[in-house]
């Protein structure tokens, strides 16, 4: 690609791209697609995004497809590599100057050369890093600026890398820069502080952000460049220096706005500082254990002191607290149990930690820590007034302790109490003596004062176990303080069931259930959400223990169901709903439906209502209850003892959900079997017509797995139902039919279809003539003609089945056109025999006693099945299936016996001549093994 001739091209080609008619937009996207490949397009897009003079859109597309474009084509063995002379040019076409003006294409630029770095530095391009540290040298603000972001991003791509020959290069690199990093960084900070003093705010804004950029450099040549950094003095000597650093930035806060880009920047600056820390700590424990004393000094002055009044800001503690944490839990510093194994290392650094964490400190930490950051704020009010359900989200967030004040400092509180639980358990009961008794509802401080003690109460549950007689202190404390009603007590009802879910795993005796199983259902109707909500996840953890009784349960179950739905379809967050619908769905596979049997249909007032709002796809909540709704109305169904008009009823959701085919097309497959099983006749009567529809319009779409769950659906309505189930599935056994006959190549579908017509042929012969004679004039060929090929097909794909019962099936279905005269069904005489001997040698069993041998697939209403310990009791749809299989002629036929039968028959039609020459069409071998089979007929 000339690069004259083609930049005006090219740049017209990109102004197109940019367009919102899709109309000139899409063939400018399929040219640059085309060019991608073109020697010289690279160096094209490079002169455009280069040239400042260009419409800022365009020049941000340029970058962006020379971006993907080194994914695609830079490697070497990458198909349509970029030449080596291109790239050449290319390299030293983007470090020739540093002097984008716009801040978003400066930064695709930076990262686009990072990514080139990554591929190529330094070996291919020596002199990237020497041009970069010349050019953060300059005195011209924007091109210093923009030099010391690509330094940044290199720094970063290099020090990613993983091989070990990527490292050994990247520790090169850092010994070699190291120190004019640190000289970088410590000028841009010395800059920036005499700027805060006395320049404008441009001037704070334009040293601070080269601070950060600085700053981002060296934390990554601190972490990620050193093997042992301990051993180096300059390494050390910036970590040593960042407490100080960090005061003087901490005390610059108080000079500038709390409402502006320069604190913004500042506080990230801060915390920036906090993360090198946090990061060395992580990756160089033992190198870290010089900074440990002076790391818990400043934190702990700053987070549990007066120091950090008026200077610190909520994510600047949470850091402090993870520092913290981090060193108190560090298994490097924990000796082993056996003080003579430990390391030195290991011992130095234990050292260090007792003789910091003295009591006086611990105490005051913990004391802090409950008194001050425990205590719910104004904005935490405020919200659970204005936003309830926010609030309880808010409260309950996954990994928000790394990032929130709230969760932050009650990890804290758990880590230190576990490390010094000794020292720290006498401090937290002598907080709970003052406590007791009720609290004046007008003293809204002592209100927040026991609820905060009450939440370390109940986070240091597991530690406080020998030192807490927890159920006396909640018949004579908690559950009073559950029965105060005022509006300003609902922090504390809150807490207190919260409090008495953390422990109920803990200590709480099974006698005194009954009593909180009657907080809950009073507090499930409190006026108050947030109650409501708490009170939901203490049933779960309630239910959930294995100390659980369904007994003990049983009395309050419709009150808690009914109050638990009402709250469901009260609250309106999708975090929220599932939340309570999965402690519905906890609670009821908790009470066990199985173990209640025939009486489970008590609880369909209460658990009809749920399955139908959660699986109603017209309703919003369908789209994040769908999966438990669809789960609870399975288990509902395999233990339901008869079917009822509402049971029936909530079966109009299905056609819907069948039209999502998502991933729950399983579930519902197993929920359309249950009720097949379950009341055959009235449910084919009722929805046959409109499943077959959906049916019909899921095959054409459905994966083969789909297509086999559709199938064993028809299977199971035939085998349940050999009259109606044909009548009703009528409009899909063409479909089988022609399957089998064009010979189906999946196995496992042709299987099914095998299975299927195999039970119409066996059990409703009238139904298969129909279909034959349907079937025929679609083919255009004779009944007779058709039927061979059928046989001849099923025999040659008799492999494909592996299901010993379908096997056996087949054997009988085909057996059932005997006895007949009709010629193609004695041509095909010897694979039907085929066939049959198979299935005996599938099913039949030696007795050792007789030696003679018997049909092991038989069933008798005497064989009961014989349940251990470890086994759930049968479901009321197990009984249902065993009864069918009673019915079934593949468990209630001997297949020794029908053969005998229906070669007699044949015989007797025959005549004697005629069978033997019947006969003489089989393989003798088989014959032979026919007539051992048949030994005593």
């Amino acid at each position: 690609m000339d690069l004259n001739s083609a930049s005006t091209v090219v740049l017209q080609v990109l102004t197109q791209a940019t367009s919102q008619d899709t109309a000139v937009l899409k063939p400018a996207e399929e040219q640059l697609k085309q060019w991608e490949t073109q020697p010289g397009f690279y160096s094209v897009l490079l002169n455009i995004f280069t040239n400042h003079t260009l419409d800022i859109n365009v020049r941000w597309l340029a970058v962006l497809y020379f971006k993907n474009g080194i994914d695609r084509y830079w490697r070497r063995v990458a198909p349509h590599a970029l030449s080596e002379e291109e790239k050449s040019t290319l390299r030293a076409g983007l470090i020739t100057n540093f002097n984008e003006p716009v801040n978003q294409i400066a930064t695709q630029i930076a990262v686009l050369i990072a990514k080139v770095a990554r591929l190529d530095c330094p070996r291919q391009w020596p002199e990237l890093i020497p041009t970069l540290i010349e050019s953060v040298k300059v005195q011209d603000d924007l091109r210093q600026h923009r030099a010391l972001l690509t330094f940044y991003h290199v720094t970063k791509t290099l020090a990613s890398k993983r091989l070990a020959a990527d490292r050994k290069l990247f520790y090169d690199l850092a010994s070699g820069i190291y120190n004019f990093a640190c000289s970088l960084w410590n000028h841009h900070t010395d800059t920036f502080l005499q700027h805060v003093s006395s320049g404008g705010e441009a001037a704070v804004l334009s040293s601070l952000e080269r601070t950060l950029l600085s700053l981002k450099v060296l934390r990554k040549l601190t972490v990620n460049g050193f093997v042992e950094p301990h051993k180096n003095m300059e390494v050390m000597g910036f970590l040593h220096g960042i407490f100080d650093r960090l005061k003087q930035f901490l005390e610059c806060s108080r000079n500038i706005g709390t409402d502006n880009v320069c604190r913004d920047r500042l506080e990230k600056t801060i915390i920036l500082f906090t993360k090198v820390l946090l990061d060395f700590l992580d990756q160089h424990p033992f190198s870290f254990t010089p900074l440990i004393q002076r790391s818990l000094e400043f934190s702990v002055s700053y987070v549990f002191t007066e120091v950090g009044e008026g200077v610190t800001f909520e994510r600047f503690i949470v850091q402090c607290m993870n520092l913290i944490k981090m060193i108190v839990k560090n298994y490097a510093y924990k000796p082993s149990k056996n003080f003579e194994d430990s390391s030195p290392e290991t011992l130095e650094a234990h050292k260090i930690k007792m003789a910091f964490f003295t009591y006086p400190t611990l105490t005051e930490i913990c004391r802090r820590l409950v008194s001050h950051y425990f205590l719910l704020t104004e904005e935490e009010l405020t919200m659970w007034e204005e936003d309830p359900e926010g609030f309880t989200v808010e409260e309950t967030g996954g990994d928000s302790w790394k990032y929130s004040l709230r969760p932050c400092t009650e990890v804290l509180f758990i880590d230190i109490f576990h490390e010094y639980n000794q020292t720290l358990t006498p401090v937290l009961l002598e907080m709970m003596q003052t406590l007791q008794g009720p609290t004046n509802v007008e003293d809204m401080n002592a209100l927040l004062i026991k609820d905060a003690v009450y939440n370390a109460v109940g986070l240091a549950a597991y530690e406080l176990f020998d030192s807490v007689d927890f159920d006396q202190w909640f018949k004579n404390q908690l559950l009073p303080e559950l029965q105060v009603i005022h509006n300003r007590y609902k922090p504390l009802r809150r807490r207190v069931i919260w409090l008495i879910g953390q422990w109920i795993s803990v200590k709480f005796k099974s006698d005194l259930r009954p009593m909180l199983y009657e907080a809950i259902c009073n507090l499930l109707q409190d006026q108050d959400l947030v109650v409501r909500i708490e009170t939901a996840t203490t049933l779960k953890l309630t239910v959930d223990d294995f100390e659980f009784r369904t007994d003990q349960f049983l009395p309050y179950l419709e009150t808690m169901f009914t109050l638990l739905f009402q709250l469901l379809q009260q609250v309106t967050e999708c975090d929220t709903k599932m939340h309570v619908l999965h402690v519905l769905s906890c609670v009821i596979e908790r009470v066990n439906i199985q173990g209640l049997g025939a009486d489970s249909k008590n609880l369909y007032p209460f658990l009809l209502p749920v399955i139908q709002l959660s699986t109603d796809v017209s309703q919003p909540p369908h789209v994040y209850l769908l999966e438990d709704g669809l789960e609870l109305w399975l288990v509902t169904l395999e233990n339901s003892p008869c079917v009822t008009p509402e049971l029936l009823r909530i079966f109009q959701n299905m056609s819907p959900l069948l039209e999502l085919s998502s991933e729950n097309l399983r579930t519902c497959f197993k929920i359309i079997n249950g009720y097949i099983f379950l009341s055959s006749t009235e449910f084919l009567q009722t929805y046959a017509v409109g499943l077959c529809q959906s049916f019909c319009e899921l095959l054409k779409e459905i994966t083969t797995e789909g297509q086999v769950q559709v199938l064993k659906v028809v299977e199971n309505a035939l085998k349940v139902n050999p009259v109606l189930g044909p009548q009703m599935f009528q409009p899909i056994l063409p479909c089988v039919f022609r399957g089998i006959i064009e010979g189906e190549r999946y196995p496992v579908v042709m299987s099914t279809y095998l299975g299927v017509m195999g039970r119409v042929l066996l059990q409703n012969t009238s139904f298969f003539s129909s279909l034959l004679n349907e079937m025929a004039h679609k083919f255009n060929q004779e009944m007779d003609q058709l039927l061979g090929n059928m046989i001849e097909m099923w025999v040659d794909r008799m492999d494909n089945i592996t299901q010993p019962e379908r096997r056996k099936l087949s054997a009988l279905a085909l057996l059932s056109l005997l006895p007949s005269d009709n010629s193609v069904i004695q041509d095909k005489f010897c694979g039907i025999i085929n066939i049959s001997v198979e299935g005996l040698h599938d099913v039949m069993t030696e007795d050792p006693e007789t030696g003679t041998y018997k049909d092991c697939m038989l069933m008798s209403h005497l064989e009961e099945p014989k349940v251990t310990e470890d086994e759930e009791p049968p479901t009321e749809q197990d009984k249902r299936k065993k009864m069918l299989a009673l019915k079934d002629p593949v468990h209630t036929v001997s297949l020794q016996q029908f053969i005998y039968e229906k070669l007699k028959a044949q015989q007797e039609l025959l005549g004697e001549q005629g069978f033997q020459s019947l006969m003489e069409t089989v393989d003798t071998e088989i014959v032979t093994q026919l007539q051992e089979f048949l030994q005593g007929f």
